[in-house]
């Protein structure tokens, strides 16, 4: 059995929009990178990562699998292999496994909204090709045609839309370790872009076209620079005439050297903390499992975040990776896992938000403190500064409480 695994995801820093409406973006970094963030992003402080693919069948050691078996040839991996399955295995063989028949997009998506989750990003292919959507570019290796013979994305696209209060996300890897396409254009020292045009390009094309992504998380560049991806002239086409033009949010994951530079907002390095203010928009992508993006039946309980630490790292905003099974089905441990999340949520998502205005930080809590202070995990206790208050509505006469941070809340 196999699994599927949920990530932290974390942002801070917030830069105004300045509204973008009309504006049109030239295939260049510099005029990429001017694009404002869209504003609901900055209200987003907390969305769930979701690793499933044929990688889940395994579920030993990594997401990386096939490339560590067969590319690296890890011992551990090559011994799993020998131990458990006949010589002329091979790993398109995992693919009939990946059933999926227990899978209810539905209740993944109520538990991700329950969750205080305001976006969820899917993997929609990982660097083994497989793609959980009837790509045109990728026969009888994806989901449709092998497998579940589903369309995993509509599904998670069509619950998410119809529950409303949660925006798509969907990931893509850029390069595919074992695609012969990929492997000539490398061995042309990437002179040839035969790949990205056949391949990479119609299928993101496909992706924003048919799904409507709001959240577009590109990543796995294989080593190759964003002229070779031409990534600048596909982020032109989808800041300015994209479906999701007005509203989708991109990383910076887009070719070799662009990342912490170029793009939406910036990941830096998985699980990325910085530890002080940044000046842009960051995420830190966060897995659960401290090993591994995917789900490991290896995996000791020791290898998880505790909810202490889960704490800690949601006071710099989070993005989590969950684990389900290769049938779409979670484990007893995820499910305890999500009952866990749920409060850490409750003190993350849904009873504050977070704004910088002119260089201070401003924090903005819906619920009133009878003794006039506020901790925040570990980070800082904020003392109550006024008695001012502001009404939410006259409806419900919530009510706001200002708080200012120094940057020590961000250290």
């Amino acid at each position: 059995q196999a699994g599927l695994s949920l990530t932290l995801l974390s942002l801070l820093v917030w830069i105004p929009l300045l509204g973008f409406c009309g504006a049109r973006y030239e295939p260049t970094w510099e005029s990429i990178d001017s694009r404002p963030l869209p504003d609901w992003f900055d209200q987003a402080k907390f969305g769930i990562f979701i690793h499933w693919g044929v990688f889940s069948v395994p579920s030993f050691g990594s997401e990386w699998f096939w490339c560590y078996w067969q590319k690296q040839k890890l011992k551990a991996y090559v011994d799993f292999m020998q131990k458990n399955y006949p010589p002329d295995f091979k790993y398109q063989d995992f693919a009939p496994q990946f059933t999926a028949e227990f899978f209810d997009a539905k209740q993944w998506t109520d538990i991700f909204a329950a969750s205080g989750a305001k976006y969820i990003v899917l993997t929609t292919k990982h660097h083994e090709g497989f793609t959980l959507w009837g790509s045109k570019s990728s026969w009888n290796w994806n989901a449709v045609d092998v497998g579940p013979k589903r369309d995993l994305v509509d599904e998670v696209a069509s619950a998410v839309r119809a529950h409303g209060g949660i925006r798509l996300g969907l990931y893509h890897s850029l390069f595919e370790w074992f695609n012969p396409l990929f492997e000539q254009d490398a061995a042309n020292l990437f002179t040839t872009t035969t790949f990205p045009n056949t391949k990479t390009l119609p299928e993101l094309y496909e992706l924003v076209a048919k799904y409507k992504p709001e959240v577009l998380w590109s990543d796995g560049d294989g080593g190759a620079p964003d002229k070779y991806w031409n990534s600048t002239g596909f982020l032109a086409w989808l800041y300015n005439d994209s479906p999701v033009r007005d509203t989708v949010v991109t990383n910076d994951r887009w070719g070799e050297g662009s990342i912490c530079k170029h793009g939406g907002y910036y990941t830096c390095t998985d699980r990325y903390q910085p530890g002080h203010l940044l000046k842009h928009k960051w995420e830190n992508c966060m897995t659960i499992d401290t090993k591994s993006w995917g789900y490991r039946r290896n995996a000791p309980l020791s290898d998880y975040l505790t909810i202490e630490q889960l704490v800690a790292v949601r006071n710099q905003n989070l993005f989590t990776a969950d684990e389900t099974w290769q049938r779409g089905e979670q484990s007893n441990e995820t499910k305890n896992k999500k009952q866990e999340e749920s409060w850490v949520c409750l003190l993350c998502c849904q009873s504050y938000q977070i704004e910088n205005w002119n260089g201070d930080v401003y924090f903005f809590n819906q619920h009133w403190p009878s003794s006039f202070s506020l901790s925040v995990g570990r980070i800082v206790t904020v003392q109550f500064l006024t008695s001012s208050l502001w009404l939410l509505s006259e409806e419900n006469q919530e009510k706001l409480i200002k708080y200012i941070f120094s940057e020590t809340f961000i250290n």
